[in-house]
């Protein structure tokens, strides 16, 4: 009886805890999306200056890029599920903030605190869900069906802020965030088993001010680009941001425990999951960040027309995600996959900064959806394959680093080298769908490497 009954005593509480740890990137892209297809109304209620539009859509991803890794590391070393209910409730109550605000400045600053609780509830749920599933093919069903809730979270957040654009205006989208970052903290706290490194590190203070401070300068300096390169605000944030990061390098390799481990990049599959990601945040969120906006501008389209469009993007992604286990492919060629994909499917999307062609920009969409799928499935997976068992979280932290880093410098330099809708719409697109087309034959190039 023992052999029966001992199988089910393991997998209800597995299947539990995939569940409510799945929540957090669902939640996390909900609220990340949600000002995709109300950011005209949004700036315009808040006074939005020339740059009020970037960092309104761009400063989550910057406190998400300054945080993940050392978020990860606090939920390794500290407890996963403490850092997840910690960073959900900051979530619930920097909603609020942003529901309420006034300006934009006081937006941009809510955004910015929503994002270092997006970092740590994205760094300790992956961390639980690698905790959870430790190997095989269970882990790929998990971190595919975790993946997956990244493309639901897309698709959802564009839609539900334009519904209730339509309806009550676009604060009420952040009201609902706050009650439901609430209420995933209740069930995280009540639900979930603490885990964490069975050998905890000491908080590495230099490499966490260092590194912050550093990507903090590096995206400051692109997006106020756009309002001239040649700026002295702008050369002096890219300046700090060059000496920032390379005193992080030079201290991390003289700590015993550093922040993140370099020597992970001499890893061929840390190298696949850290660049995959960097490319997938400039070339695809990046790109894809600004979409809904372009569709409304450019050619007129509502608030919830734009959401139901950008609709087929995400679902296929969430469906392809879930489905992508059954694809007989080793995780890596799935990323290399996933990025073609999306580059024949921006294709499609050319057009755009002319006459609007629907089957052209359905197809396109369809299909890089359907690559962005495979990616996030892939890329969950390797982001804890990755590393060693014990630092899961920071593996998370490091793949989601590289990711809106990546979105960030997209979206900015989007928005900076742009400045303006028309023809200029089709070289960006061809510029992100080359970036992702490189990014495929990196990572082929270094999965069939001897």
């Amino acid at each position: 009886m023992s052999s029966i009954t001992e199988p089910t005593r393991v997998l209800v509480p597995a299947g539990r805890t995939l569940a409510v740890a799945s929540s957090a990137p669902l939640l996390v892209l909900t609220n990340y999306t949600v000002p995709m297809v109300t950011l005209p109304q949004t700036a315009r209620e808040l006074g939005a200056g020339p740059t009020g539009p970037v960092w309104i859509l761009g400063s989550i991803a910057l406190g998400l890029s300054a945080l993940l890794l050392v978020s990860g590391g606090l939920a390794d070393d500290y407890g996963r599920k403490r850092v997840l209910v910690a960073g959900t409730a900051v979530l619930a109550l920097a909603s609020v903030v942003a529901a309420l605000s006034p300006v934009v400045v006081v937006f941009v600053a809510a955004r910015l605190v929503q994002g270092g609780a997006s970092a740590a509830m994205l760094a300790a749920s992956l961390g639980i869900v690698g905790h959870a599933f430790p190997s095989g093919i269970e882990r790929v069903r998990a971190t595919g069906r975790y993946g997956a809730m990244i493309g639901l979270g897309t698709a959802v957040g564009p839609l539900l802020s334009g519904v209730l654009a339509e309806v009550t205006g676009w604060r009420a989208a952040y009201w609902l965030m706050a009650a439901c970052a609430l209420a995933l903290a209740v069930v995280s706290a009540r639900t979930l088993e603490e885990s964490r490194s069975a050998v905890p590190r000491r908080f590495d203070v230099p490499g966490v001010v260092l590194l912050s401070l550093g990507v903090v300068a590096l995206l400051a300096g692109v997006t106020e680009g756009r309002l001239g390169w040649s700026r002295p605000v702008v050369l002096v944030a890219f300046a700090a941001a060059v000496v920032l990061v390379a005193a992080f390098v030079l201290v991390e390799r003289r700590r015993a425990e550093p922040l993140i481990d370099l020597e992970l990049f001499r890893r061929p599959v840390f190298l696949v999951a850290t660049g995959g990601a960097l490319v997938v945040g400039a070339a695809v969120v990046g790109l894809m960040s600004y979409l809904p906006t372009v569709l409304q501008t450019a050619h007129g389209l509502t608030p919830l027309a734009t959401a139901l469009l950008f609709m087929l993007w995400s679902g296929m992604s969430f469906v392809t995600a879930l489905l992508s286990r059954r694809l007989r492919l080793a995780t890596a060629a799935r990323l290399a996959l996933g990025l073609a994909l999306t580059a024949l499917g921006f294709g499609g999307l050319l057009g755009l900064g002319g006459t609007f062609a629907p089957a052209l920009v359905v197809g396109g969409l369809a299909v890089s959806g359907a690559g962005a799928g495979l990616i996030n499935s892939s890329i969950t997976h390797l982001a804890i394959e990755s590393v060693p068992s014990h630092r899961v979280s920071m593996g998370s932290g490091a793949n989601n680093t590289a990711r809106y880093v990546g979105s960030s410098l997209g979206a900015a330099g989007v928005a900076g080298v742009i400045g303006g809708f028309g023809a200029q719409q089709g070289v960006v697109i061809a510029v992100a769908a080359c970036m992702a087309l490189a990014g495929a034959t990196a990572v082929a190039a270094l999965i069939t490497r001897p």
